[in-house]
This record gives structure tokens, sequence and C-alpha cells, in this order.
């Protein structure tokens, strides 16, 4: 080999790390990529915005266009429809679509807790306690999200049904806080920094946070898998190394979220994210960051926790026979980490 390409080797190793070299050197069958995402400056989906803006995705040979709707059920709908390639959603769609004869398959985890908070809204004063929900307008990032999902298990934990409460759907962003703000819903079923936004507001009071270990415990009754990297069970087997090079990206990220500081997190946001306060935010991500997996691992434990929540009300995952091993798989992830590791 000639020293001029061994200096630029070297330099690739050096610029894109394990993980990028080897994405450099192989033929990948996909490079333009799709993204839908519900929400995306929402802390659900932080992994998504720091792989976009570290160049992460540049360094694995992808080319992303990442499309942002107001919630996850729409980027679901997005990827059915084909204008998707692939999604940061929840993992409860994979266990729904698996019910509907839809497969789609996790193959990176992204949040280990959901970092959902329902709280009621003060301006409304209607709304004491979860057992006040009844009759009451909630507002959630969009009918059929995780959101929603969160507040149909809170709903049917105390014996009543999701449809005793009216679901609007809210977004994820200043949308949700205008709508809490002019008073339009009685409580809120949201993340951060939307809910760290409203706290500090002292628009709203906190009934239920699924932000730590505790609160989703409190909540779920155990660990419950958050935002996760999906795609047809079709692209995977088209698309084997890009599938790879996708998960290479997300634990690349999930590695480096692990170790980051705040600052560090902070520098690569773009200032829009902050909504107008970017202390605030800080102190969002603070309470957001225990949230994240550590290394982009699924467990049977929360695919387990998951499966028992929607069967409560949902009738089509309860009259489903789910296999839970068709809606994630850690082969990939566990490939990036051998590699990213070292």
């Amino acid at each position: 080999m000639k020293l001029k390409s061994l200096i630029a080797a070297a330099a690739v190793a050096l610029t894109l790390g394990t993980s990028g070299l080897a994405a450099a050197q192989q033929k990948l069958e996909k490079t333009d990529i799709k993204i839908a995402v519900g929400g995306k400056p929402l802390l659900y989906y932080l992994p998504l915005t720091l792989a976009e803006r570290l160049g992460y995705f540049k360094d694995a040979g992808l080319t992303v266009e990442i499309s942002d709707f107001g919630g996850g059920a729409k980027s679901l709908q997005a990827l059915v429809g084909g204008s998707a390639d692939v999604v940061t959603g929840a993992y409860d769609h994979t266990i729904q679509m698996q019910a509907k004869g839809q497969p789609i398959v996790a193959v990176t985890q992204l949040g280990r807790y959901p970092g959902i908070v329902l709280a009621s809204v003060n301006k409304s004063g209607t709304v004491k306690s979860v057992q006040d929900l009844k009759g009451k307008k909630v507002g959630v990032t969009a009918p059929g999200s995780s959101t929603n999902f969160m507040l149909n298990h809170v709903l049917t934990s105390l014996g009543m049904k999701p449809e005793d409460a009216s679901v609007i759907g809210v977004g994820g962003g200043p949308s949700a806080i205008a709508a809490i703000k002019r008073g339009e819903i009685d409580a809120i079923v949201n993340l951060d920094p939307v809910i760290s936004q409203a706290q500090a507001d002292g628009d709203i009071t906190i009934l239920a946070d699924t932000r730590t270990e505790k609160g989703t415990m409190d909540v779920y009754g155990g660990p419950y898998p958050a935002a996760v990297l999906y795609m047809k069970p079709d692209f995977i087997k088209e698309n084997p190394k890009t599938t790879q090079a996708l998960a290479d990206v997300f634990v690349r990220t999930m590695l480096w979220l692990n170790k980051a500081s705040t600052d560090d997190v902070l520098k690569v946001l773009p200032e829009e994210y902050f909504l107008g306060n970017k202390s605030l935010y800080a102190q969002a991500f603070e309470h957001s960051k225990p949230t994240y997996s550590p290394d982009g691992r699924f467990t049977q434990d929360g695919a387990d926790a998951a499966l028992k929540v929607l069967k409560a009300f949902d009738p089509a995952v309860a009259s489903a026979g789910i296999d839970l091993s068709k809606t994630y798989t850690n082969q990939y992830v566990e490939d990036a980490l051998k590699r990213l590791q070292k």
C-alpha cells in the first residue's frame, strides 16, 4: 500500500473510530436512509439528534433524511406506508403491529425507562389525583403514541377504560406548552423538556413520573422499554449491512451519552431545542439522563412488562399469540459492542 494510502487510512480510523472504519470498508446495501420520528426535540429521542449532530451517520457511510411528526403513531404510519425506512419510536409498537399481522423489529434500545410524565394542569384545577381523570381532557403528544399508552395503562390499572378520558393531541414542543397555558386540557401526558418547562412555570402538578427507575416501577411494576430503533423484517433481510451500520451508530451514541456531561450534550444540540431557556433544558436533561440505555441492549423482563401492560387495554394484543422474540433482537447491538468496546 502506498504511503499516501496508509496515511489516509489512519486518518479515517482516527476520525471515524472502529465503527465508522468498519462501515467505510464494507459496501452497504442502502446508504440513503429515511428516518421517521414523532417529536424529535423531545428528550425521549435525544439519541437521534446526537447521532445526527455528532456526525455518526456520516461516519458510518449513511446519508439520512429525518422526518419529524407530531407523535409516534404518525411516524409508525410513515413506516407502514413506505415513506420511511426506519423509525425511532416506542417499543410498544412492535408488539401492537405483530398483533395486526404487520411485524416490525426493534434492533437497538435507546430508552430503558419511558421518561413520560402524567401531570394535572393547574389552570383547570379539576384533576387532583389520577382517580380524577375520568371525563377529563388529557393532552398527549398524539393519539396512539407512547404517551397515550401510558394514559391508557393508568386508567385501566384504576379500573377505568381508555375511552373514559378525552384524548387530545398537543404535540411535544411549544404547542403542548400553549395548550397548558390556554387551559385547553385538564391534564397532560408528555416528556421533557415540555414537562420541566411547564413545571418551572408553575403550570402543572406531577402525578406520575417515569423518568426514574422508581417512578417506572411505581407505574408499570417493572422495567419498561421506551424509545427504540425499529424497522420491517424485510428491510433487515434485504439490508443486513445497513441494519448493522444503523445499530453501530446508535450504540456508539449510547456509549457516548453514557459518559457525556450535561455541558457536552448542550454543546451538540441546536439552540431551538432549549425553548428559550438553556439552564432549564439542562435541568430537564439531568432529570431524563437515567432513562437512557447504557449500551442499546434489550432485556426479556422489559419486553414481558410491555406485553403485560398492552394486553390490559389493547384487545388486539390480548387476543393475539405474541412472540416477543420476534419483536426485538440484540444481534446487531452485540456485534456493535464487540467492536466499539475494544
